[in-house]
């Protein structure tokens, strides 16, 4: 018998423990070369104290195994409880999430009945960071954080997974139109990668507009790889408008270790029911067999679940009586799978997974020169109550005198001094622009000073941020910016 693969398994909560019997006993039945190691995650590790929803030995077999198989988790409210999501996939590196999208019309009611596509989300930065603040009564920060390796990684991820795949196109969505410095570098970044792809067409897309495009004509697309929060919402926006959130399974890849898991949550209130659909899990199981080499059983089981599918048994989800034959609760489905092994769907398109060609060593970021960087300014954020913002530029204008000057004074992102309107309702945060008189550039001592004129004229600054320029270039957004 061929060696066993060594995975670590987590039951989970709520229909978590239905689903994951369901999808292991598919697994077993199809052929699975898996030896299973099992660990506690989830609501009840988050009870004995444990922020972070699992516990240090688990991590001990995630390090060893390098797979999981997860299924959904209960994160409970309030308390500060952590995603186990995001820290599995920050503190593992799993920088890429894979979720295909695929309809099964006329089997699965959808108003897409080709769709076929493959969301690639960046999965360990931009606002998911979680890095927020509170500055004032009435403000509250989340920082967006774009890194240039994360970009490279993901946007290379993509196309390698477009060329392994077949596929013919990578489209990359952003909100660069406004967010010029962040959502511009990924867009940046992949213009710059898409020329070492001469052989898979690229296009780039506004978010917005490109999630309507989704949503009203999905087979214009192929791969779209997209940054973290946008690619959370719109794969699950994809993975419903192909069909359903409970037949979508997930990947999160990256270079030594992978997480397997449905989209969806753990739907405490059908727990113990029989009745949840275990195929947005096996789904992801399928994802697992192919990434540990075993595509022989991926191909088995995809193919058993698509004729049980077309066959019209169906859990209560996806139950429609035009196209359905038989009602089934979670076990029954499972079962109709196992019975279904080594059968091909008749009208539905049958799946075929190849061994994973070896891609070489994992990528690796090259930093380039580091640019020229000047220092040449600073916006100090000031919390004020107290006034108009012609009171607070009479107080704060002569401050970093006689070499700087108050250049402007914006709410939140709109200018509102000099030449403010009447009209713009401000809150009680204001960033505080000081430039240098006579241009150039300024010190850090010089910025301290300042700071130090703020404080002795009695008021709250609650951030700061230096304004530098890279190569010439400003690295900041200017005057009255989104």
């Amino acid at each position: 018998m061929a060696h066993a693969t060594p995975i670590t398994v987590a039951h989970g909560d709520g229909i978590g423990p239905e689903i994951m019997a369901a999808t292991l006993e598919v697994l077993q039945e199809a052929g699975a070369r898996l030896a299973i190691e099992t660990i506690e995650i989830g609501e009840s590790v988050y009870k004995r104290g444990l922020s972070a929803g699992i516990a240090p030995e688990s991590w001990e077999s995630l390090r060893r195994t390098r797979v999981f198989l997860k299924a959904p988790i209960t994160t409970p409210q309030g308390g500060g409880f952590k995603s186990l999501n995001v820290t599995v996939r920050k503190s593992l590196g799993l920088f890429a999430n894979v979720r295909p999208c695929v309809s099964y019309h006329p089997f699965v009611a959808t108003k897409h009945p080709a769709m076929d596509v493959v969301i690639v989300r960046e999965n360990e930065e931009d606002l998911y960071a979680g890095i927020e603040h509170q500055q004032t009564d009435e403000v509250v920060q989340c920082l967006k954080l774009i890194t240039r390796p994360g970009c490279e990684k993901i946007v290379r991820y993509a196309f390698e997974y477009a060329r392994r795949n077949a596929r013919k196109k990578v489209t990359c969505f952003t909100k660069d139109n406004i967010m010029k410095q962040t959502d511009g570098l990924f867009h940046r970044v992949f213009d710059e990668i898409s020329k070492l792809y001469p052989d898979i067409q690229n296009e780039h897309w506004i978010v917005d507009i490109g999630a309507a495009k989704m949503a009203d004509t999905p087979e214009t697309f192929d791969v779209i790889v997209m940054p973290n929060l946008y690619g959370d919402i719109l794969s699950d926006v994809a993975a419903q408008i192909a069909g359903s959130v409970g037949l979508a399974g997930s990947a999160n890849v990256g270079d030594h270790a992978a997480m397997f898991e449905a989209i969806h949550g753990s739907a405490p209130r059908r727990a113990g029911l029989n009745m949840a659909n275990p195929s947005g899990l096996l789904h992801g199981a399928i994802q697992m067999l192919v990434h540990i080499g075993q595509p022989d059983v991926a191909t088995r089981v995809h193919n058993a679940w698509l004729r049980t599918i077309e066959d019209g048994i169906h859990t209560y989800d996806i139950f429609d009586e035009s196209v359905s034959r038989q009602k089934v609760g979670t076990k029954e489905f499972a079962r109709a799978i196992v019975d279904r092994v080594g059968k091909t769907p008749e009208k539905l398109k049958a799946v075929h997974y190849e061994p994973q060609a070896d891609s070489g060593p994992p990528w690796k970021y090259t930093r380039a020169e580091p640019a020229a960087k000047g220092l040449v300014g600073i916006d100090v954020f000031i919390a004020w109550r107290d006034g108009t913002m012609n009171d607070l530029a009479a107080k704060i204008a002569h401050l970093g005198e006689p070499d700087m000057r108050l250049e402007m004074i914006s709410n939140r992102g709109q200018k509102v001094w000099p030449g403010g309107l009447d009209e713009t309702f401000t809150v009680d945060c204001c960033r505080c622009r000081y430039t240098p008189k006579e241009g150039g550039q300024i010190s850090h001592r010089r910025i301290i000073a300042l700071l130090d004129q703020v404080e002795k004229a009695g008021l709250d600054f609650v951030k700061t941020e230096h304004l530098y320029t890279f190569n010439g270039v400003p690295g900041f957004s200017l005057g009255q910016g989104q």
